[in-house]
């Protein structure tokens, strides 16, 4: 091994700088500095997300590909592609596009926190949330770029201790403690079921890395044992029934940016790691995971919008249309193409700023409500605040598939990727659950534009700054991804032969 290797790893390292200059200026800052912390994390982020995009930036703006700055100054803002430490580490131009998706919905979550960090009881934690989220985050990565099942699972554990602490971030309050603790046995018991999958992948085949187990995986009982294990680990974090039951109570108690970031970065890193996993490797046993992944989609997507349908409070709503949500990404995977990966990618991509744009209304509402999320705390909210229900009706047409919002066009890739293969029983079955989708979708709507606000509705207010950018950034992202086909385009160029 050479240091070079390091070199695939430059936004790892950009974000282990950010880690390092949060936790030095949580601890050295004045109390003076400390009130711009909010500033300078965001800030700071922000300039880590756009060296993701400098690559496509140079490119768009100067002409500039990866071979012509492969040398000088310009090398530097390039993100090299290739594998490091023996094929542990894998970097490509769809895991660099997957991270910068995970980058944009962190930063996202960040600049809805602010609220939330400056009350009394929180201001104090605002330096330990910025780092343990980063912590996360980097985890995440690992998993996005494994090539091997060990880095694969380092990563799954580096994202998921930090996440418990963060669930339970409030924990004077019971409900965040209960969900913290949830979530870490949880996360204890899907660890230990993964780790025993691996265990007979690797008894099977002799190796943990992905490209030395394609040839060696076969229909054999190990292969098949060790795969459903594996994939019931994964199952957990994606929150896939019947692995699922956890989500509504840690969603519910844990708060609310937390439970957004959860939703959306924790999702799409459990489903870009999931896919990478079974086409890399479980290609050959294909007879098998199609059946697996065929009835957990249809499970997962009906009960999920059945479920919420029962819901009470905004936030276990929520929790279970990403349940839901879990089930059509599985269309994509179950595809097992590149049009598949294509559209899995880009569904998770409109997902970010649907779920991320309703999450941002949920936290100005819940900040200026005494902590009420119950779905009446938005009734007559129109009346009180015209902008936010815009924006969350604009939110949720977009997660029920709505045209001509962005959610509409992921629906319609996903749902052709998964056709093209001839699973029409499946996607027949996601139509009608769409349609369901929309039912209680439009509960949400009714609340805020039919009904009449009584006690315990939130009255006029004004959102601070950070989060009105989020929310701006969101509206945005509904309308410019579904608008700007080359989007689409870019991420089918990526996942061409992969």
């Amino acid at each position: 091994m050479d240091f070079s290797n390091f070199l695939l790893m430059k936004q790892e390292i950009s974000l282990m700088i950010v880690f390092i200059f949060f936790f030095l200026y949580d601890v050295f800052c004045s109390e003076k500095g400390k009130k711009q912390f909010q500033l300078v994390a965001c800030t700071l982020f922000a300039i880590h997300t756009i060296f993701g995009f400098l690559p496509y930036i140079l490119e768009a703006v100067f002409g500039i590909t990866y071979m012509l700055s492969s040398s000088g100054i310009l090398s530097f803002f390039t993100l090299p592609i290739g594998e490091a430490f023996g094929g542990m580490f894998i970097n490509s131009d769809i895991t660099i596009f997957m991270k910068n998706v995970l980058n944009i919905a962190a930063l996202l979550v960040f600049l809805q926190t602010n609220e939330w960090l400056k009350a009394n009881d929180t201001v104090h934690k605002r330096g330990e949330f910025f780092t343990i989220t980063i912590v996360t985050l980097l985890g995440m990565y690992l998993m996005v770029s494994a090539g091997n099942f060990m880095m694969l699972f380092i990563g799954m554990e580096t994202a998921a201790l930090p996440l418990a602490c963060l669930a339970a971030f409030n924990k004077h309050k019971e409900k965040s403690a209960e969900a913290g603790a949830k979530f870490i046995l949880i996360s204890a018991l899907s660890s230990g079921i993964t780790l025993f999958g691996l265990s007979f992948l690797y008894g099977a085949t002799g190796t943990m890395y992905f490209s030395d187990m394609t040839a060696k995986v076969i229909s054999e009982p190990l292969v098949i044992i060790g795969f459903i294990f594996f994939f019931a680990g994964l199952g957990f974090k994606l929150s896939l029934v019947p692995f699922h039951l956890w989500t509504a109570d840690v969603y519910e108690g844990a708060p609310t940016s937390v439970t957004a970031y959860l939703s959306v970065v924790s999702k799409g890193a459990a489903a870009f790691a999931l896919i990478f996993a079974i086409f890399k490797v479980f290609g050959n046993i294909g007879i098998v995971w199609h059946h697996v992944i065929w009835v957990l989609a249809a499970i997962t997507i009906t009960l999920g919008n059945l479920f919420a349908i029962r819901q009470k409070d905004i936030k276990r709503f929520f929790a279970f249309s990403s349940i839901s949500q879990a089930g059509y990404i599985l269309l994509g995977i179950i595809a097992g193409t590149a049009q598949g990966m294509t559209a899995m990618t880009y569904y998770v991509l409109v997902y970010v700023f649907s779920n991320l744009a309703a999450f941002g209304v949920i936290s100005a509402v819940e900040n200026k409500n005494g902590g009420d999320t119950s779905i009446a705390a938005f009734n007559g909210l129109y009346k009180s605040n015209p902008k936010l229900s815009f924006v969350m009706m604009l939110a949720v047409f977009s997660l029920g598939g709505i045209p001509p919002f962005a959610g509409f066009f992921s629906k319609f890739f996903i749902f052709m990727s998964a056709a093209e293969k001839g699973q029409y029983i499946l996607v027949f079955i996601a139509l009608l659950n769409t349609v369901i989708s929309l039912f209680y979708y439009l509960l949400i709507v009714k609340a805020m534009f039919i009904k009449e606000s009584g006690e315990g509705a939130v009255g006029r207010f004004v959102t601070d700054r950070y989060n009105k950018t989020s929310l701006v950034l969101c509206t945005l992202g509904i309308f410019i991804i579904g608008i700007l086909s080359c989007i689409y385009e870019y991420i089918g160029t990526i996942s061409f032969g992969f």
